[in-house]
């Protein structure tokens, strides 16, 4: 495992490596690497982190951008919960898991699976309605509701009635006794209330006899044209003697401009005229604070005030970034996702280009239940990666259990359960 705990500050990578210290500190502004602040207050930086967008930005321009998918089928069966629009099932099924049975309570959601895959046993309706049978599958999946952990939700967890279907999720795992279990959720949950909403997951799998890890993976290293983080749990029944690891993360990223390319048209949501008068002054990668203060204060309102970087606001991305984490909309004033050339919100395809699901996959309802499918999905790619390394796992293709490397240790980027 290549060594990327080596921390250094921004001056000693600009000496070893050639480029400027404003350079690294864009970078990390953009969110295109993470810094830390370590004992003495230093900001730190991983070493390996930035060489990697160092090669990317100088080195190979050939595209890497392509949704990912294994030749051979595996034995495998996968039952999912929440499965949504189908991102992480689909990338799984690339990998070459096989789904016996898929669960939504979104008609619209459940549409789309159906339109796509009418091979693939949907069943429509609340969780809680369902019974399964012990060895009914290998692997138990499910991206419990987000809403409920997401830093722009309401933080309420296990008092809101959404947090209580995860137990629906450990109930699932508990009658069918699967070889492995894997939850999904929002990096949120690492520290909501205080971390112990997520230890008292680990706990109730623990009690079902699951050995349990988990880690933030980070989508604009694993083939995604987005800075989408995502908490992954793996769960491996105890009496299994199964090593547990994670997707490792590529040396390179893939900006916008490669995964738009030749992107089909579709329909998708307007600014009316006043706004686009506006995003009509931001430069690519730019926000409100690129407007005159005059502009800055009309737009943002009482906001102007307040404290915070509200970097989400009148944003238009870059075509030379990954994009950000896409919302369930791409017009939404805190969370703007504007086109990096034209003044306009980012289509539907687009949206979907970027969660990396085919151009083939279609979605159901109105324009804005596709966009609020497409926002709370898990990318195909990353379902392609958890699967294949699952696979890997139960094939003992996996010698060692994965050891957290500390680097960033204080922003709880990776975590494993104690």
């Amino acid at each position: 495992m290549p060594n990327i705990t080596q921390s250094i500050t921004a001056g000693i990578a600009a000496l070893k490596l050639g480029i400027s210290v404003d350079t690294i500190r864009r970078w990390d502004k953009k969110g295109l690497i993470k810094s830390f602040r370590d004992e003495r207050n230093d900001r730190m930086f991983s070493l390996e982190e930035i060489k990697r967008i160092q090669n990317k930005t100088q080195g190979d321009k050939k595209s890497k951008f392509k949704i990912l998918k294994n030749k051979t089928v595996s034995k495998y069966t996968a039952i999912e919960l929440f499965a949504g629009a189908g991102g992480t099932a689909l990338g799984m099924e690339h990998a070459g898991i096989q789904h016996v049975l898929l669960n939504e309570y979104d008609k619209h959601a459940c549409a789309t699976l159906r339109k796509n895959k009418p091979d693939w046993n949907v069943v429509e309706g609340d969780v809680r309605g369902l019974t399964f049978t012990e060895g009914q599958a290998d692997i138990v999946q499910g991206g419990f509701p987000c809403q409920t952990f997401s830093y722009a939700g309401r933080k309420m967890g296990f008092d809101d009635i959404r947090g209580t279907l995860f137990f629906e999720f450990a109930r699932c795992v508990k009658e069918v006794r699967p070889k492995i279990a894997i939850g999904e959720n929002v990096k949120g949950l690492l520290n909501h209330d205080g971390g112990r909403t997520l230890k008292t997951m680990v706990g109730v799998l623990e009690e079902l006899g699951y050995k349990v890890r988990y880690k933030v993976l980070r989508s604009q290293y694993l083939d995604i044209p987005q800075k989408r983080e995502r908490l992954i749990i793996i769960g491996v029944r105890k009496d299994l003697d199964i090593p547990i690891s994670f997707p490792k993360e590529k040396d390179y990223i893939i900006p916008l401009r490669e995964a738009l390319h030749k992107c089909p048209k579709s329909p998708g949501q307007e600014y009316p005229e006043k706004k686009k008068k506006i995003m009509k002054l931001i430069p690519p990668g730019g926000y409100w604070r690129e407007l005159p203060e005059h502009l800055q204060k009309e737009y943002m309102g009482a906001s102007f005030y307040m404290g915070g970087g509200k970097t989400g606001m009148a944003r238009r991305l870059s075509w030379d970034e990954p994009s950000l984490t896409l919302t369930c909309s791409p017009a939404q004033k805190q969370t703007e996702r504007c086109h990096p050339e034209e003044t306009r919100p980012l289509t539907v395809r687009e949206y979907a280009r970027i969660q990396t699901f085919p151009d083939s996959w279609e979605f159901a309802g109105s324009v804005g239940h596709q966009y609020k499918q497409i926002g709370n999905a898990v990318p195909v790619n990353l379902g392609y990666y958890i699967g294949d390394t699952v696979i890997k796992m139960l094939d003992g293709e996996i010698l060692e259990e994965e050891v957290p490397e500390p680097i960033f240790a204080q922003q709880q980027l990776f975590a494993f359960a104690a």
